[in-house]
């Protein structure tokens, strides 16, 4: 604005005063001279034709006063007159060792030539600078066509030369976002749907999420992309190396909030598989239920049910009292849900409840072939009990159980093929106690139930 210029001048021009306030009394016409135009600019508040008015006119008086020899009486008062008054461009190149780069030399010339000059014209004068304070065997750098192709406002062109210097796209890709916001960019499109902003973008967040610790970051780049920013999100997201828990569930988060339901099946599914790897049944089975993957669950569930097998207890029992709905995910998974229920009631001595529960899980068809022999067996200390809790029909129930062949042992197609002798021994003598107990148990509620009767 005019305004700027003025004071801009104005600064110029005091600074002429107080470089010549240091001659000799002898000197002190020239001073006033000076002095004398530095008032004309003092007032900031003037048109640009006015402006121009004025400089031209001192310009003017300054080049007589130079040709009369005002100046002469000191060769610095008239150095500073040729390229601080009048802008002489011969007097300014003397002077080439005080700057450092080409566009120090076109400030200066533009500043004490052409200070009114138009927007328009400031590439030619820019090519003119380059071409004159460059040597001739030099070339320009890299940053030297940058700051042409932005004086000629050639906003593309200065994006493509920032892109061929940089090392990454974080500058590219934040002016061409910020010109877009200011609708100072006009975008064209590529090929492939995005406009130049989106690409810029997306290139710069696929390289952030290349980044052990920035990669979160990248998530916001890509949600600031409209087009393409959730396939490439989505393409990303699955090649994070899922290398802890803490990480996966900062991945998982992620992709819920932004309604990825196929990312998060996936991610859980591999955190499930990883767990179960390294013997954590516990995490293994909270993964699969978070991926709502029945088949994985059920295997965890089996494992689970093998592991009280050869164990005779259950690990990570909090997970598995506070199933609640997610035990409908899978058949396997509801009964080892109210096995562990049967567990709770007996220990809290609810006999009739308990043995209620055991006999439903027996009669339901729900518990794997490999484990009703177990169930069985846990009807023994109810059996045993000096009150009869079960009924006649319901042992008879678990007599048709027993007579069942899958019954028969605890081998099926998820066991070993054979089993030690002693093993064997073992269970036939388990079978034939459970026998025994249910004979003695249905001669107890014959009894009783006769004896309410009459």
């Amino acid at each position: 604005c005019v305004s700027m210029r003025c004071v801009s001048m104005l600064c110029v021009w005091r600074l002429c005063v107080w470089l010549l306030s240091w001659l000799s009394p002898c000197d002190l016409s020239p001073l006033s001279f000076c002095a004398r135009f530095t008032s004309d600019f003092s007032s900031v508040s003037q048109t640009l034709t006015e402006f121009e008015l004025k400089w031209q006119h001192w310009h003017g008086e300054c080049f007589n006063h130079l040709q009369c020899g005002t100046f002469s009486s000191s060769q610095h008062m008239e150095s500073i007159c040729k390229v601080i008054l009048l802008g002489d461009e011969d007097a300014l190149l003397e002077k080439r060792d005080l700057m450092t780069t080409w566009y120090h030399y076109l400030v200066s010339h533009l500043l004490f030539t052409h200070p009114t000059v138009k927007p328009t014209e400031l590439h030619s004068y820019a090519q003119s600078s380059l071409n004159t304070f460059l040597a001739a065997a030099s070339s320009p750098e890299p940053l030297d066509n940058i700051l042409l192709a932005a004086l000629e406002f050639d906003i593309h062109q200065v994006i493509k030369e920032f892109s061929i210097v940089s090392s990454n796209w974080w500058f590219v890709a934040h002016l061409s976002d910020l010109l877009d916001r200011c609708e100072l960019f006009s975008s064209h499109n590529m090929d492939f749907g995005s406009n130049m902003r989106e690409f810029l973008l997306l290139e710069y967040a696929s390289g952030l999420f290349s980044h052990h610790s920035l990669w979160q970051l990248a998530v916001d780049y890509f949600d600031h992309c409209p087009k393409l920013g959730r396939a490439y999100l989505e393409l990303h997201i699955e090649r994070i190396p899922l290398t802890t828990e803490k990480k996966a569930l900062k991945v998982l988060r992620i992709c819920e909030q932004r309604q990825m339901s196929d990312q998060v099946r996936s991610i859980c599914k591999i955190m499930a598989m990883k767990t179960l790897r390294h013997g954590r049944l516990g995490s293994a089975l909270s993964w699969s239920i978070r991926a709502k993957d029945a088949a994985f669950a059920t295997l965890i569930s089996d494992r689970f049910l093998k592991d009280y097998c050869e164990r005779g207890k259950f690990s990570d029992l909090d997970l598995i009292d506070n199933l609640g709905p997610a035990m409908l995910l899978s058949d396997h998974l509801m009964f080892l849900g109210k096995y562990r229920e049967f567990h709770r009631l007996y220990s809290e001595q609810q006999f009739i409840d308990a043995a209620n529960l055991l006999l439903s899980l027996m009669t339901a068809s729900i518990a794997p072939c490999y484990f009703r022999l177990t169930l069985l067996l846990d009807a023994l200390p109810l059996l045993e009990q000096k009150e009869v809790i079960f009924s006649t029909m319901q042992t008879y129930a678990l007599m048709k159980c027993l007579e069942d062949p899958k019954v028969a042992t605890r081998e099926s197609a998820d066991t070993e093929d054979s089993q030690k002798p002693q093993d064997s021994s073992i269970e036939n003598t388990k079978v034939e106690m459970l026998r025994l107990a249910l004979a003695r148990n249905l001669a107890r509620s014959i009894m009783k139930e006769g004896t309410l009767r009459s």
